[in-house]
């Protein structure tokens, strides 16, 4: 037998024995594995639901079942080695159709840079990565510098894996433990890219150029996972 083959990206999962089996696939385990923040709250709210939680359900038309959900889902993007990681991927079936969603979880944590400052004096890398994500969602050029950066890679995500699990749509569902929503305003401006006028706990449907199905929504979260 040969030498061992090294691989950069493995397709095996391993099943989840509970909330602490997130910690490790955070990018910094220590730091962002904290009580009241999203990280650790996302996990206890998803592991206690033993499927979908009832906020995310709500966000389907009809009933939604949870096929499988990948904490800390890894997507390539094109620019660079540095991948979009999502706090969790899920594959969702809701009556006859099948979703491809990524979720993200926030209490008080901003959205990150805005495209301003993410975009200021670009790389070839980040020009070569624009140019696929607003070809992804539809843009025909860079979008206004206050709209966050995150939020354009985490529903690229979504759109990337719908096309590769062939689902009839994809989703972007910010699942928020904040009771004064921190953020929804960057959530909803960016939505209005789109054509959306979003609400919380309520998703809404839009339709890109490309003739893919995204689903937009904001899920609150019950603040008792806060204390987890």
């Amino acid at each position: 037998m040969g030498a061992p083959r090294k691989f950069n990206r493995t397709r095996v999962y391993i099943p989840s024995q509970g909330p602490m089996s997130w910690q490790a696939f955070l990018a910094e385990p220590v730091r962002q594995w904290r009580t009241g923040y999203s990280a650790k709250t996302l996990a206890h709210c998803w592991e206690s639901a033993n499927g979908l939680p009832d906020e995310i359900a709500h966000m389907f038309d009809g009933s939604a079942e949870l096929l499988v959900a990948l904490p800390e889902h890894k997507v390539p993007l094109d620019g660079g080695n540095r991948d979009s990681q999502n706090d969790l991927f899920a594959l969702i079936r809701f009556g006859d159709q099948t979703c491809a969603a990524t979720v993200e979880g926030k209490v008080s944590e901003p959205f990150g840079p805005t495209v301003g400052e993410w975009y200021a004096e670009p790389s070839q890398g980040k020009r070569e990565r624009m140019r696929q994500l607003c070809d992804l969602l539809g843009f025909d050029d860079v979008p206004p510098f206050h709209i966050r950066y995150q939020l354009m890679h985490r529903t690229a995500s979504a759109l990337i894996e719908a096309r590769r699990f062939k689902t009839d749509e994809a989703a972007m569902i910010v699942h928020s433990f904040s009771a004064a929503r921190m953020w929804f305003e960057d959530f909803a401006t960016f939505a209005r890219l789109f054509g959306a006028e979003v609400s919380p706990d309520l998703s809404s449907m839009v339709v890109l150029k490309s003739g893919q199905r995204l689903r937009l929504g904001w899920a609150t979260g019950d603040e008792d996972f806060l204390k987890c």
